[in-house]
Protein backbone atom coordinates (compact mmCIF):
# COMPACT_ATOMS: atom_id res chain seq x y z
CA UNK A 1 0.00 0.00 0.00
CA UNK A 2 1.06 3.18 -0.85
CA UNK A 3 -0.33 6.75 0.55
CA UNK A 4 0.47 10.78 0.12
CA UNK A 5 1.78 12.05 3.62
CA UNK A 6 1.79 15.88 3.52
CA UNK A 7 4.93 17.69 5.14
CA UNK A 8 4.28 21.26 6.12
CA UNK A 9 7.86 23.60 6.52
CA UNK A 10 5.91 26.16 8.99
CA UNK A 11 3.36 24.76 11.69
CA UNK A 12 0.27 26.83 12.22
CA UNK A 13 -2.93 28.52 11.36
CA UNK A 14 -1.44 29.02 7.38
CA UNK A 15 -2.21 25.26 6.80
CA UNK A 16 -5.96 25.19 7.98
CA UNK A 17 -7.66 24.92 4.22
CA UNK A 18 -5.03 22.51 3.26
CA UNK A 19 -5.53 20.27 6.27
CA UNK A 20 -9.18 20.06 6.31
CA UNK A 21 -9.60 19.60 2.02
CA UNK A 22 -6.89 16.53 2.49
CA UNK A 23 -8.82 15.22 5.87
CA UNK A 24 -12.41 14.90 4.07
CA UNK A 25 -10.91 13.62 0.69
CA UNK A 26 -8.87 10.71 2.65
CA UNK A 27 -12.41 10.74 4.75
CA UNK A 28 -14.28 9.69 1.70
CA UNK A 29 -11.51 7.66 0.06
CA UNK A 30 -11.75 5.46 3.44
CA UNK A 31 -15.82 5.68 3.72
CA UNK A 32 -14.97 7.40 7.30
CA UNK A 33 -18.44 9.03 8.65
CA UNK A 34 -16.26 11.04 11.37
CA UNK A 35 -13.91 13.24 11.88
CA UNK A 36 -12.69 14.71 15.49
CA UNK A 37 -11.91 18.03 15.38
CA UNK A 38 -9.97 19.79 18.36
CA UNK A 39 -11.76 23.53 18.50
CA UNK A 40 -10.83 25.79 21.61
CA UNK A 41 -13.28 29.11 20.25
CA UNK A 42 -14.88 27.03 17.26
CA UNK A 43 -13.00 29.25 13.99
CA UNK A 44 -11.59 25.32 12.82
CA UNK A 45 -15.22 23.56 13.59
CA UNK A 46 -17.29 26.52 11.50
CA UNK A 47 -14.57 26.09 8.70
CA UNK A 48 -14.83 22.57 8.87
CA UNK A 49 -18.67 22.33 9.24
CA UNK A 50 -18.96 23.92 5.70
CA UNK A 51 -16.97 21.97 3.86
CA UNK A 52 -18.65 19.04 5.17
CA UNK A 53 -22.57 19.76 3.97
CA UNK A 54 -23.48 17.27 1.57
CA UNK A 55 -21.11 14.93 2.43
CA UNK A 56 -22.69 12.93 4.65
CA UNK A 57 -19.32 13.28 7.05
CA UNK A 58 -20.12 13.95 10.81
CA UNK A 59 -17.88 16.12 13.17
CA UNK A 60 -17.18 15.59 16.63
CA UNK A 61 -15.58 18.94 18.04
CA UNK A 62 -14.23 18.47 21.12
CA UNK A 63 -12.94 21.72 23.06
CA UNK A 64 -10.88 22.32 25.98
CA UNK A 65 -12.83 21.17 29.29
CA UNK A 66 -14.66 23.61 31.71
CA UNK A 67 -12.11 25.46 33.89
CA UNK A 68 -9.00 24.97 31.65
CA UNK A 69 -6.25 27.79 31.26
CA UNK A 70 -5.07 30.58 33.35
CA UNK A 71 -8.89 32.40 32.51
CA UNK A 72 -10.76 29.78 32.96
CA UNK A 73 -13.55 30.37 31.32
CA UNK A 74 -15.14 28.47 28.41
CA UNK A 75 -14.53 30.33 25.37
CA UNK A 76 -16.38 28.01 22.84
CA UNK A 77 -19.85 29.53 22.82
CA UNK A 78 -23.39 27.84 23.58
CA UNK A 79 -24.52 29.96 20.09
CA UNK A 80 -21.87 27.17 18.23
CA UNK A 81 -23.01 24.55 19.90
CA UNK A 82 -26.35 25.06 19.24
CA UNK A 83 -25.44 25.77 15.56
CA UNK A 84 -23.39 22.75 15.21
CA UNK A 85 -25.85 20.21 16.71
CA UNK A 86 -28.80 21.47 13.88
CA UNK A 87 -26.28 20.73 11.24
CA UNK A 88 -25.99 16.93 12.85
CA UNK A 89 -22.98 17.57 14.66
CA UNK A 90 -21.39 16.90 18.05
CA UNK A 91 -19.87 18.83 20.52
CA UNK A 92 -18.33 16.77 23.19
CA UNK A 93 -16.34 18.46 26.73
CA UNK A 94 -14.54 16.07 28.83
CA UNK A 95 -11.57 15.87 30.85
CA UNK A 96 -8.41 16.55 28.90
CA UNK A 97 -6.36 13.64 29.99
CA UNK A 98 -2.96 14.53 29.12
CA UNK A 99 -3.51 17.48 31.98
CA UNK A 100 -4.20 15.25 34.84
CA UNK A 101 -0.69 15.69 37.06
CA UNK A 102 -2.27 17.79 39.72
CA UNK A 103 -5.15 15.32 40.55
CA UNK A 104 -3.68 12.04 40.45
CA UNK A 105 -0.19 13.53 41.63
CA UNK A 106 1.63 11.61 39.32
CA UNK A 107 3.87 12.93 36.03
CA UNK A 108 2.67 10.29 33.72
CA UNK A 109 0.27 12.40 31.91
CA UNK A 110 2.96 14.65 30.73
CA UNK A 111 5.39 12.07 30.20
CA UNK A 112 3.07 10.77 27.83
CA UNK A 113 2.39 13.92 26.10
CA UNK A 114 6.01 14.76 25.44
CA UNK A 115 6.74 11.97 24.13
CA UNK A 116 4.05 12.26 21.52
CA UNK A 117 5.03 15.63 20.65
CA UNK A 118 8.10 14.24 19.59
CA UNK A 119 5.88 13.91 16.57
CA UNK A 120 4.36 17.14 16.60
CA UNK A 121 1.77 19.30 19.27
CA UNK A 122 -0.63 17.82 16.87
CA UNK A 123 -0.21 14.64 17.75
CA UNK A 124 -0.27 14.78 21.76
CA UNK A 125 -3.94 16.20 20.63
CA UNK A 126 -5.10 13.77 18.50
CA UNK A 127 -4.63 10.69 20.60
CA UNK A 128 -5.85 12.81 23.50
CA UNK A 129 -9.38 13.96 21.97
CA UNK A 130 -9.69 10.36 20.18
CA UNK A 131 -9.81 8.61 23.78
CA UNK A 132 -11.49 11.64 25.13
CA UNK A 133 -14.33 11.17 22.24
CA UNK A 134 -14.41 7.35 22.98
CA UNK A 135 -14.93 7.66 26.75
CA UNK A 136 -17.67 10.12 25.90
CA UNK A 137 -19.62 7.52 23.81
CA UNK A 138 -19.53 9.63 20.69
CA UNK A 139 -16.48 7.06 19.07
CA UNK A 140 -17.25 3.15 19.12
CA UNK A 141 -14.40 1.17 20.21
CA UNK A 142 -12.81 0.28 17.09
CA UNK A 143 -14.15 2.90 15.31
CA UNK A 144 -12.11 4.57 12.19
CA UNK A 145 -12.32 8.22 12.25
CA UNK A 146 -10.16 11.03 10.91
CA UNK A 147 -8.25 13.47 13.61
CA UNK A 148 -7.50 17.06 13.14
CA UNK A 149 -6.21 18.77 15.29
CA UNK A 150 -2.96 21.88 14.96
CA UNK A 151 -0.42 23.73 16.31
CA UNK A 152 -1.70 26.77 18.95
CA UNK A 153 -4.32 28.05 16.26
CA UNK A 154 -5.97 26.73 13.16
CA UNK A 155 -5.03 23.35 12.24
CA UNK A 156 -1.60 21.42 10.60
CA UNK A 157 -2.11 17.72 11.58
CA UNK A 158 -4.69 15.28 10.80
CA UNK A 159 -4.72 11.22 11.03
CA UNK A 160 -6.64 8.30 10.51
CA UNK A 161 -7.29 6.22 13.75
CA UNK A 162 -9.35 3.23 15.37
CA UNK A 163 -10.36 4.54 18.02
CA UNK A 164 -10.65 3.19 21.83
CA UNK A 165 -11.46 4.68 25.55
CA UNK A 166 -8.72 5.40 28.07
CA UNK A 167 -9.14 2.05 29.70
CA UNK A 168 -8.23 0.18 26.90
CA UNK A 169 -5.39 2.59 25.66
CA UNK A 170 -3.64 0.07 23.44
CA UNK A 171 -6.86 -0.52 21.46
CA UNK A 172 -5.82 2.65 20.08
CA UNK A 173 -4.36 3.17 16.52
CA UNK A 174 -2.75 5.27 14.61
CA UNK A 175 -3.40 3.80 11.16
CA UNK A 176 -2.38 6.80 8.85
CA UNK A 177 -0.75 10.13 8.76
CA UNK A 178 -2.32 12.39 6.67
CA UNK A 179 -0.38 15.58 7.25
CA UNK A 180 1.78 17.00 9.92
CA UNK A 181 4.04 19.96 10.31
CA UNK A 182 7.92 18.77 9.81
CA UNK A 183 8.64 19.98 13.42
CA UNK A 184 7.09 21.91 16.39
CA UNK A 185 10.30 22.46 19.17
CA UNK A 186 8.04 22.13 22.43
CA UNK A 187 11.80 23.03 24.09
CA UNK A 188 13.97 22.00 27.42
CA UNK A 189 11.48 19.46 29.71
CA UNK A 190 10.33 21.53 32.90
CA UNK A 191 11.93 20.93 36.06
CA UNK A 192 10.83 18.57 38.38
CA UNK A 193 8.11 20.13 41.13
CA UNK A 194 9.61 21.83 43.57
CA UNK A 195 13.05 22.14 41.86
CA UNK A 196 14.65 25.49 41.46
CA UNK A 197 14.64 26.69 37.91
CA UNK A 198 18.36 27.33 36.09
CA UNK A 199 20.07 30.60 36.47
CA UNK A 200 19.73 32.40 33.19
CA UNK A 201 17.00 29.31 31.64
CA UNK A 202 15.30 30.58 28.70
CA UNK A 203 11.76 30.02 27.78
CA UNK A 204 10.73 26.98 26.64
CA UNK A 205 10.18 27.42 22.96
CA UNK A 206 7.44 26.27 21.12
CA UNK A 207 3.91 26.07 20.75
CA UNK A 208 1.75 26.43 23.87
CA UNK A 209 0.22 22.86 25.38
CA UNK A 210 -2.76 24.56 26.22
CA UNK A 211 -4.57 26.45 22.73
CA UNK A 212 -6.44 24.58 20.11
CA UNK A 213 -7.74 26.33 16.80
Amino acid sequence: MEEKIVYFEEHGAANTETTLSLSIQRAKDRDIKKIVLASTRGDTAKLLAQKLAGTGIKMVVVPHQYGFGPEGRQRFSPELIADLKKQGHSVYFGTMLFHTDRFYGDNTPTIMANLLRTFCQGMKVAVEIVLMAANGGELAAGEKCVVVTGTGRGADTAVVALAATSTNLGELHITEIICKPLQTKQGPPPPPPGAPAAAGAAAPAGPPPGPRP
